[in-house]
């Protein structure tokens, strides 16, 4: 374990849950934390579903607690090459304490990986995550509540997950976090979010009856959760805005889990809206609202959700996409299109344009898609943008690969940013 001084921020919800053309420019050198100073300070801003999730609890510990894990070891390139200031993970699950977020940093992070430099996160923000929790209520509506550790326990769970914390998330960060300022909405629940797009049962006449009233009573938005990481930049703060919805998949003609994609999505849409738009919202502490006018953010995360392509519901991204608050930097790679042309399949019928795609998925359906996304306010300039996906003739591309992926099926997307005092 390193010894220089660090702070992991383990926020921690209630105790019962617990117990519950894009070739990357050269690595700059890795700092122990970034220069300080007064004037516009550039900083790199990613996000990485870096499928680093495991089967079961306490595997995850098991695969980082040394140096040599190979799937850990080749994202930890890729974030190294990238040398993001700061970045999400997503499918990291959650570890109580940021145990797991630790050993990840200190044996594979900040120890250089094949034509990676060691780099060093200082900060790091981790809390509970939906996934996995039993309801006790038979959400897919099976005729049977689930067992925990299940598929089907899975499925009655607030989040799909096998065990608490399955494909949880982490924000690390090179900047100091400002943690007694972060917010959680772990427990926010849909039915409090107006206008909700509540799944309604096709057998019935009555209206957005998928669950019953008193599942309706405790069933959360968040699939994982949603956080604000405050992130102090030199002196000017920086909302971290880290989720990741539920794939608008894996249900049936009720379509529970894109009605909760979409307002999942609508979520982050709402709490950058001054006013009446946020007022709603309450975070797992009580307080109300979302952010104030001016503040600045970045959104990131595995939205799974294409603008034109895939199984979202129509115009979910685009409540981000075209919020007037909200620059879409449109990261581009040219791996992407490489990859859509040799597979083929249902990349041939796609509308989007795949310089934009994030995710590498089965070619008979649905495609490659963009999933995965870094959206700053408009106050942040963007300097730069781009997808870690090089194409073949690139040595890197050994890092990202074809199926079975030896890093993971989504691609890093980052963006630079100057973020001015």
């Amino acid at each position: 374990m390193s010894t220089r001084p660090r702070r992991t921020t383990a926020a921690v919800a209630a105790a019962t849950l617990i117990g519950a053309t894009a070739v990357m420019a050269a690595a700059a050198p890795a700092a122990a934390a970034p220069p300080q100073h007064h004037g516009p300070t550039e900083v790199r801003v990613a996000t990485f579903n870096l499928s680093l999730n495991r089967n079961a609890e306490g595997d995850l510990v098991r695969d980082l607690s040394t140096g040599s894990n190979a799937q850990a070891r080749t994202v930890a390139e890729i974030i190294q090459h990238a040398n993001p200031d700061i970045v999400l993970l997503n499918e990291f699950d959650y570890v109580e304490g940021g145990l797991a977020a630790d050993l990840f940093r200190d044996n594979y992070l900040e120890v250089a990986q094949g034509t990676g430099e060691a780099v060093e996160y200082p900060y790091a923000f981790v809390a509970p995550s939906n996934t996995g929790v039993p309801t006790g209520f038979d959400l897919n509506n099976n005729g049977v509540v689930g067992a925990p550790g299940t598929q089907a326990g899975g499925d009655d769970s607030f989040g799909f997950g096998l065990f608490p914390g399955q494909y949880g998330m982490v924000v690390l960060s090179k900047y100091p976090i400002l943690d007694d300022e972060a917010r959680t909405f772990q427990h926010f629940l849909w039915k409090d979010m107006p206008g909700a797009l509540l799944p309604d049962d096709p057998t019935t006449a009555a209206p957005a009856d998928w669950y019953s009233p008193e599942e309706l009573d405790v069933f959360r938005l968040s699939s994982k959760s949603h956080w604000d990481v405050p992130v102090d930049v030199n002196g000017s703060t920086v909302h971290v805005l880290a989720a990741h919805p539920t794939p608008p998949t894996f249900d049936g003609p009720e379509d529970r889990n894109g009605t909760r994609n979409h307002d999942e999505i609508r979520f982050w849409a709402d709490y950058v809206t001054p006013g009446k738009a946020s007022r709603y919202i309450r975070d797992d502490e009580g307080v109300t609202g979302g952010l104030k006018p001016g503040e600045s953010f970045v959104i990131l995360g595995d939205q799974n959700a294409d603008p034109v392509d895939g199984d979202s519901t129509q115009h979910a991204i685009d409540q981000l996409l075209d919020h007037p608050r909200i620059t879409d930097p449109l990261p581009t790679s040219a791996g992407g299109p490489e990859a859509a042309l040799l597979q083929g399949g249902a990349n041939l019928t796609h509308v989007g344009d795949p310089a934009y795609d994030t995710a590498d998925f089965a070619d008979t359906a649905p495609g490659n898609l963009r999933a995965d996304y870094v959206l700053p306010s408009r106050d942040l300039k963007v300097l730069d943008a781009g997808v870690f996906w090089p194409v073949r003739a690139d040595p890197l591309s050994a890092l990202t690969g074809t199926f079975p992926f030896p890093s993971s099926d989504h691609r890093l997307v980052w963006v630079d940013l100057r973020v001015h005092p």
